[in-house]
C-alpha cells in the first residue's frame, strides 16, 4: 500500500490540532490523495541543485535531533524514483543521527532552495552501509573532487514527499550565486572603465595638440 505524505504527517494528535484551530476541513480531503511515493524529473532536478539539506531523526528516549548535511552540489544522490543515497563524511564524531537510526530508521529531510523560495520535504527509511558494503552504490554516491573523510553510505527508502508553500522563507544567497548575480554588473563596469580610459588619452592629446 502507498501512501501520501498527509497520510503519514496526520496523525490524531495533528488533526486535533487543527480543529482546535478550525482549520481541519482545509485538510481533510488530502489524505490518500496526494500520493507522492515516487520521485518525479521535478524533484530530480530540484535534488541534484542542493548542496545542503536537514534530516531529523528519533532516540529511543523520544527526543528528535535535527542534523545538517552539506557538500557538493548533488552530493544526495537520486539512485532510482524510489531511492536517495548520500556518502557520510566524518564531522564532529558524536554520531547522533547515526546511532538514532540504528533504532528507529525514521527520517525527515527538509530540502531547501533560498533564491527560489522552494521547500521539499521527504519521509524515508533510512539504512546505513559500510563503504564496502555495495561497490556499485559506494562509485554513485562518492563525490572525487570533494576533500573529506568518507565513513558511511546512507541509503534512504523514499516513502512519500510534498512540496511547501514559499510562505516565510526569506531569500538567501550563497557567495557563487551573489558572484553569478553581479558578474554582468563587474562586466559592464570593466567596459566603462576602458571607455572611460580611452577617452582620457584622446583628451590629453587633444589638449596637447592645441
Amino acid at each position: 500500500m502507498t501512501y501520501g505524505f498527509m497520510d503519514i504527517a496526520l496523525t490524531p494528535s495533528v488533526q486535533a490540532a487543527q480543529a482546535e484551530m478550525g482549520v481541519d476541513h482545509l485538510w481533510s480531503g488530502f489524505k490518500g490523495n496526494r500520493t507522492f511515493d515516487r520521485f518525479t524529473d521535478q524533484e530530480a532536478t530540484f535534488i541534484a541543485q542542493r548542496d545542503t539539506f536537514y534530516i531529523a531523526s528519533v532516540s529511543e528516549t523520544g527526543w528528535p535531533y535535527v542534523q545538517h548535511r552539506g557538500g557538493p552540489p548533488g552530493f544526495l544522490k537520486m539512485i532510482d524514483d524510489r531511492t536517495l543515497a548520500f556518502m557520510d563524511y566524518r564531522g564532529n564524531r558524536q554520531y547522533i543521527s547515526t546511532g538514532n537510526f540504528k533504532a528507529n530508521d525514521r527520517a525527515c529531510l527538509i530540502l531547501m532552495d533560498y533564491p527560489r523560495r522552494a521547500r521539499l520535504k521527504i519521509y524515508a527509511h533510512v539504512e546505513k552501509l559500510a563503504l564496502d558494503a555495495d561497490a556499485v552504490l559506494a562509485k554513485q554516491v562518492v563525490d572525487k573532487d570533494y576533500v573529506a573523510k568518507p565513513e558511511r553510505i546512507f541509503r534512504l527508502r523514499l516513502e512519500a514527499f510534498d512540496w511547501n508553500c514559499p510562505q516565510h522563507i526569506t531569500p538567501r544567497f550563497t557567495e557563487e550565486e551573489i558572484a553569478k548575480g553581479i558578474q554582468p554588473l563587474r562586466d559592464r563596469i570593466e567596459q566603462l572603465e576602458r571607455e572611460n580610459a580611452l577617452l582620457q588619452v584622446q583628451l590629453e592629446r587633444q589638449e596637447g595638440s592645441d
